[in-house]
């Protein structure tokens, strides 16, 4: 069992020191061991998984290995789940239990697969149900374990209702929430609900993590001084700026040479398309369109990242004193029991062992099957403003925003 880290005493000494907790979001793809490494170098206080499905996790061998991995270092850590019952939620948290210091249930995930099957952003129609799922595992798991959910705004209007389902979730006993600024049917290019969730957090006595339009550490303090929040997360600011909690505004090159590094160390732990896309999304400051153009349409090689990345960023005359030259640690084996999962599913069935081979969408989904819409969208991006270059390869055309779209694929 890994050293825990207990979440509720990080909230603590984030308020006696007057500042908040700063948070990597759980991002679908992205949140991987070892950009949770690389952030946690850059000041980030606590990391999330990806998104995993509880589902898949109390069934499948090989989905608790694709989905999960960790190491010794990879601390203060929170799993999250998406569930939509008190079974695979409470025995996906057992199973995880030794290698994480809590576990968050996903409500406000709006992608259609997940709505469709009662995940994510779908519970919120159903708070009692919420509720049911947190209560158990608490009761169920140590006190000093933290326990939390993700949530949405139910409406951008009516914030009674909200904060009503918070106080509903509080009474379960959990460590702290997340609140997403905004309500699920709303694109990110609407703005944060800031009064909203500083409403929140009037009207609850726990931890109150603000999620939603974090891009640099000036967004983060502001959110906090605005809110008077607990915590800050963010998810695309920090895909983009990995150093964001650091006070870079922009991704030092430092940034990617650590990161180039990792992903050489891990070799084959980590596949092509995460350590791919971590490049796009963190050079997009650093190469002009065109390199960008041709880093997104690279073969599916690590070996050619790696050289383009050496060839167009200066990296050998970067100083750095806290990665080079360090080991990245080795991952923990991790073993897992499926006899509590078992014994209830058969219970629940009337005796009839549950059929791991039963085809859920949850079960079958696979978030390494497409590219995925936050990288596509900067392909398309790209394509459409590429040919429009001047001699220098700089685009004739000014500014291209990616952070407005393509970002279904994490809840912000």
């Amino acid at each position: 069992m890994k050293e825990k880290t207990n979440i509720r005493d990080l909230f603590s000494s984030a308020a006696e020191r007057n500042t908040f907790l700063k948070i990597c979001a759980p991002m679908v793809r992205y949140s991987k061991l070892e950009f949770r490494h690389l952030v946690r170098s850059y000041r980030t206080d606590l990391a999330f998984t990806s998104m995993i499905m509880a589902d898949s996790f109390c069934k499948s061998e090989k989905a608790r290995l694709n989905e999960f991995t960790t190491n010794e270092e990879d601390t203060p850590l929170i799993a999250q789940f998406a569930a939509n019952n008190t079974i695979d939620f409470l025995s996906a948290s057992e199973m995880v239990y030794p290698y994480v210091d809590g576990v968050d249930l996903n409500c406000g995930c709006p992608q259609r697969w997940a709505m469709a099957e009662g995940y994510g952003s779908a519970l919120l129609k159903t708070p009692e149900l919420i509720a049911d799922m947190l209560g158990t595992v608490r009761r169920n798991m140590p006190s000093t374990f933290s326990v939390s959910v993700k949530v949405r705004l139910l409406s951008s209007t009516d914030h009674k209702r909200t904060i009503d389902m918070c106080r509903q979730l509080e009474a379960t006993g959990i460590t702290f929430l997340t609140v997403h600024g905004r309500t699920a049917p709303e694109m990110t290019k609407v703005p944060v609900h800031k009064d909203a969730l500083q409403e929140i957090k009037q009207s609850i006595g726990i931890p109150m993590v603000a999620n939603g339009d974090i891009f640099t550490l000036d967004d983060a303090e502001q959110m906090y001084l605005q809110t008077k929040c607990d915590g800050v997360m963010t998810a695309r600011g920090i895909l983009s700026n990995p150093a964001l909690f650091a006070g870079h505004s922009s991704t030092p090159v430092e940034c990617v040479k650590r990161w180039l590094n990792i992903c050489q160390q891990a070799d084959t732990d980590i596949t092509y398309q995460c350590m791919h896309h971590h490049f796009s999304f963190m050079t997009e400051s650093l190469l002009t369109k065109r390199l960008r153009y041709e880093l997104n349409n690279l073969s599916k090689e690590k070996q050619k990242v790696y050289e383009f990345i050496q060839t167009h960023l200066p990296l050998d005359g970067v100083v750095d004193d806290v990665g080079s030259g360090r080991q990245y640690p080795e991952k923990i084996s991790c073993t897992y029991s499926e006899r509590n999962y078992r014994e209830r599913t058969t219970a629940v069935n009337g005796g009839r062992k549950d059929d791991s081979t039963a085809a859920s969408a949850g079960s079958l989904y696979d978030p390494e099957a497409s590219e995925g819409n936050f990288f596509q969208s900067k392909r398309v991006e790209l394509d459409a403003t590429t040919p429009a270059l001047d001699g220098d390869g700089e685009s004739t055309v000014d500014g291209v925003d990616f952070m407005d779209g393509g970002c279904i694929l994490f809840d912000e």
